[in-house]
């Protein structure tokens, strides 16, 4: 087999000398969105069904570790990359580390709603412990891999509106802020670990980050699933009917994984990079549905505070 990707090539060139292959007109900074206020107002949150709700309760356990780790891998980038890079890196941080915010006040709803999440947590903090015991170098191809993920569902949520159809409104439109910010930064990891690797040949990149994203892949499958058969068996569904019932909303609709398969597959092909998908109007769909929530808020006292405390609404993570 002969090297791969020309474009991958070139994606190093655009890496090394501009910092980034992202889009040069894309500003990659955090919205610093809030939405703790919002109760969620059935236990089964997404139009009442259990197998939808099972599914974005189990990918929500994951963001505050999963997010808070990405930024601690990148950060060590940060000093050693182009300029434009270093920016983009700034703001991806400053994006997940609201995200992880976010997602902490949506994780304690859920136990608030009679769920127990100490089972999903630990596999998650089992799983973030072993990829950190790994080289620097490992921790950001995992990183990579895990964005890619990131953005393809994002894109997926934002573009299928049958994936939030009837769901609590202010959840809903947190997700879909969640996920256009995903899909904004989806190229800074993958330029860093291009940049990263600028003294590798093409050959043992692509052969590293496809082992990877298998690898990454099958895990992220298996710990979600169970994650989801965990908390439906909380909510009553257990047996043939939670696998079915499952199955049926993964493959058949809405589909999140049958739908997000060509897009994962993507990864292996030659010059593959995040931006030859220019979804850029994504972003602006997703904010076309919060943003007016969010400027009837912009008057309500302390809706945006000072950098600071995290632990309260509206307030902006300090990101070191």
């Amino acid at each position: 087999m002969g090297d791969v990707p020309s474009h991958a090539d070139t994606a190093d060139a655009a890496t090394t000398i501009a910092g980034s292959a992202t889009p040069a007109d894309l500003n990659i900074q955090s919205r610093n969105r809030h939405f703790a206020s919002a109760a969620i107002e059935r236990r089964r949150w997404v139009g009442g069904d259990p197998y939808a709700s099972a599914f974005f309760n189990a990918l929500s356990v994951t963001f505050p570790k999963g997010e808070t780790f990405f930024m601690k891998v990148l950060k060590q980038y940060r000093d050693k990359v182009p300029e434009k890079l270093a920016r983009e890196i700034r703001g991806f941080v400053q994006q997940e580390a609201v995200h992880s915010r976010e997602h902490l006040f949506f994780n304690k709803q859920i136990e608030q709603a009679d769920f127990d999440l100490s089972r999903l947590e630990q596999a998650l903090t089992d799983v973030i412990d072993n990829i950190g015991s790994m080289p620097l170098i490992r921790q950001l191809v995992a990183t990579t891999c895990l964005e890619h993920l990131t953005a393809i569902m994002a894109a997926e949520f934002i573009e299928n509106p049958t994936h939030f159809q009837d769901a609590d409104e202010e959840q809903r439109k947190m997700w879909l802020w969640h996920a256009s910010e995903e899909i904004e930064h989806k190229g800074v990891a993958y330029d860093t670990w291009l940049h990263a690797t600028k003294d590798w040949s093409p050959m043992k990149r692509w052969a590293t980050q496809s082992l990877f994203m298998v690898r990454i892949s099958l895990g992220f499958a298996k710990n979600r699933t169970k994650g989801i058969f965990d908390l439906l068996r909380q909510d009553g569904v257990s047996g043939p009917r939670a696998w079915f019932g499952f199955m049926r909303y993964a493959l058949v609709s809405p589909a999140p994984f049958r739908r997000t398969l060509w897009p994962w597959f993507q990864f292996f092909l030659p010059g593959f990079h995040p931006w030859n998908k220019d979804d850029r109007d994504l972003i602006q769909l997703a904010e076309s549905e919060y943003e007016a929530a969010i400027m009837e808020k912009a008057d309500e006292p302390d809706a945006i505070a000072p950098i600071g405390d995290c632990r309260k609404p509206g307030r902006l993570p300090r990101v070191a």
